[in-house]
């Protein structure tokens, strides 16, 4: 790309601390709700109203909830919505349409969030941790290790920054609303189960119990925690799955994806169909194209084979992912031509496939990149 990238840096870095992330109106439920109403000595649809303005309205700002009695007004949104994200850093691409953002947490761990603005669409892709203990030698979340999860509150205020952005007009194209969220930024969603849920949750909730999205344009990943898979599967909420396979074969995919040591290709694609199988929802398969590693035309083969062995009711879909690589890494990107090649073969066996849009190679996209340049 040869778009300019604009920096926005913000100086406010919190020290390291201890102890879990303050307690949100985004992790309470209805229960916990009234509660907290209680302990502020206010009646329950004081968070109500505080609700309608996070969820539905996007506001976090106190002086923008007239509602709101005067005099207690910031006492209440402070203790419902304590600041969970202090942005560190925005490198905008795309002409602006591309933003990702360094967040530093309560207790300065960093994650990362990306908005993409798309003519027919607007994403974000959020981090469920910080850091990642999978430990995938081509991911540069992965080389840096876990740090800690993420609350529910912490993911959604990522979709809530996102989804504010899009309906002020903050990102060019004018106002508009954030349609999709995809759970591919740094760590392993499914290593994060219960945050991850009670954000979908919320994500799924209308206001002003949640953001009022569709289940069908949530994207959860993950690198084949098969138990977790099948969880969800049985939660009733018919979000996208997104498989990291990465390698047809047990023994490219042991060193390529270490927990597949656990749970084999055959365990882990079959636990993926089971759930296309229970939510009728089609499953994505997410396979970064590495060169000379697994990008040989015989391994699209052999990936066609693995998912055919499920049957052919399109049960599925392969989505091939150019690498971006991290700064001297042996991990590069496919050559164009064997990158062709791999899509030809894969279609020719009858397997939907597509090659993802590379965005954000410029401003240090690939997952964790921004964060480790930062520590």
């Amino acid at each position: 790309m040869t778009e300019q990238i604009r920096a926005l840096p913000l100086v406010l870095t919190p020290p390291k601390g201890r102890g879990k992330p303050p307690r949100h109106l985004a992790d309470l439920d209805a229960a916990e709700r009234k509660a907290a109403a209680e302990a502020l000595g206010e009646p329950p649809f004081r968070v109500k109203q505080v609700a309608t303005h996070y969820f539905g309205r996007l506001e976090r700002d106190p002086a923008q909830m007239t509602d709101l009695p005067v005099a207690s007004r910031d006492r209440i949104v402070e203790s419902l919505l304590p600041p969970l994200l202090t942005s560190v850093r925005t490198l905008e691409a795309d002409g602006g349409t591309t933003r990702k953002t360094l967040w530093r947490l309560f207790d300065g761990a960093l994650v990362e969030s990306v908005l993409m603005r798309y003519p027919d669409r607007a994403t974000i892709c959020v981090s469920s941790q910080a850091g990642c203990g999978m430990a995938c030698p081509f991911c540069a979340t992965g080389q840096g290790g876990l740090q800690r999860n993420m609350s529910t509150a912490e993911i959604i205020d990522q979709v809530v920054d996102g989804a504010a952005a899009m309906a002020r007009g903050l990102v060019p194209g004018g106002p508009g609303r954030l349609s999709n969220v995809v759970f591919m930024g740094m760590g392993e969603p499914m290593a994060n189960y219960k945050a991850v849920i009670g954000a979908v949750r919320r994500m799924v909730a209308p206001a002003p119990d949640g953001l009022g999205m569709s289940a069908r344009n949530i994207t959860v990943s993950t690198v084949g925690l098969v138990p977790r898979i099948r969880h969800l599967a049985g939660e009733g909420i018919p979000v996208t799955l997104a498989l990291s396979l990465h390698a047809p074969d047990d023994e490219l995919r042991n060193e390529l994806v270490p927990i597949n040591t656990r749970f084999s290709v055959a365990e882990t694609v079959e636990a993926a169909w089971e759930y296309a199988r229970t939510t009728k929802r089609r499953v994505s398969i997410e396979y970064a194209m590495m060169r000379d590693i697994n990008d040989q035309a015989w391994r699209a083969d052999m990936l066609a084979d693995v998912l055919n062995s499920y049957g052919d009711w399109g049960w599925v879909h392969v989505n091939l992912i150019p690498l971006n690589p991290t700064p001297g890494s042996k991990w590069t990107a496919s050559r164009p031509e064997d990158e062709r090649e791999f899509v030809r073969r894969l279609v020719a066996k009858g397997i939907p496939t597509t090659v993802r849009d590379t965005r954000g190679s410029d401003i240090d996209g690939a997952c964790g990149q921004l964060a480790a340049a930062d520590v």
